[in-house]
């Protein structure tokens, strides 16, 4: 069974966000991610991992203005000092929350903003917080994201361009955030992919479409997906990244059967 990890941005949303981590270890998740912890204390969220015995798995780099609609600014050639301040800021809360992977947001490219440009932007970026977190021996992720029906105009939107701009930044701790609901959505074909990026994947999420609900809900085949994961040389969490459809512990059929 692969290693499961439980996203508190998504889950548990019934509850106050930091009654979520004893909710998650409860119903047998040992790690947790989420989408940002800056709103929060380090000592804080320590405290909440350290009584509960769950690991701090991944969170996001800073986003820009996530309220007002901005989904990173990694690509935006105008925002570079912004996220570089932005990787500082992070670095102090992996070593705060002892969390090895921080994903990066591409953003969205504006029509303005050339494609060529944007992309270049992102990998000197990359590897600007790459170096970074190599300092203390942390990976960098980088995730395509769908563009048909939750970010419309996210630069990198297929794997294949995720791996490009991996390759492109040349660093050997920057690896794929391979998330199967998003993938589903622009390339389906999804236990072929997984072997074909296995070298490249770092971390793995989950959901199923459409919907963006949990597993068994949708046309996503998990029984299968999982299995087959299981059967690749990956090492890392397979984070559970849903909405529910009612509340969360009713939706976890899935992953009691897997017990």
């Amino acid at each position: 069974m692969p290693r499961f990890a439980a996203n508190l941005s998504m889950l548990y949303t019934e509850l106050p966000f930091l009654d979520r981590f004893q909710a998650a270890a409860e119903a047998g998740f040992g790690g947790v991610e989420y989408l940002f912890p800056y709103p929060w204390d380090i000592a804080e969220l320590q405290a909440r991992l350290a009584d509960h015995g769950l690991s701090q798995v991944l969170f996001n780099l800073p986003p820009g203005d996530w309220e007002q609609g901005e989904r990173g600014i990694a690509c935006l050639p105008d925002r570079v000092e912004e996220f570089r301040e932005g990787v500082f800021q992070a670095q102090e809360y992996a070593r705060g929350l002892d969390c090895q992977q921080i994903n990066c947001l591409a953003g969205l490219r504006p029509d303005s903003l050339a494609l060529e440009i944007a992309f270049d932007t992102l990998v000197d970026n990359l590897r600007f917080a790459a170096d970074l977190l190599a300092a203390d021996g942390r990976t960098l992720m980088v995730e395509a994201i769908n563009s048909r029906v939750d970010m419309p105009g996210f630069l990198l939107d297929r794997s294949a361009t995720a791996v490009a701009a991996i390759e492109a930044a040349g660093r050997d701790n920057i690896r794929l955030q391979y998330d199967i609901y998003h993938m589903q959505i622009m390339e389906g074909d999804l236990c072929r992919s997984l072997s074909r990026l296995c070298p490249h994947i770092g971390h793995i999420q989950f959901a199923d479409n459409p919907g963006r609900h949990e597993p068994g809900t949708g046309e996503i085949h998990f029984e299968q997906v999982f299995a087959h994961i299981d059967s690749l040389d990956y090492q890392g969490w397979v984070s559970a990244e849903y909405r529910p459809q009612t509340d969360t512990s009713s939706s976890l059929g899935w992953f009691h059967s897997l017990k």
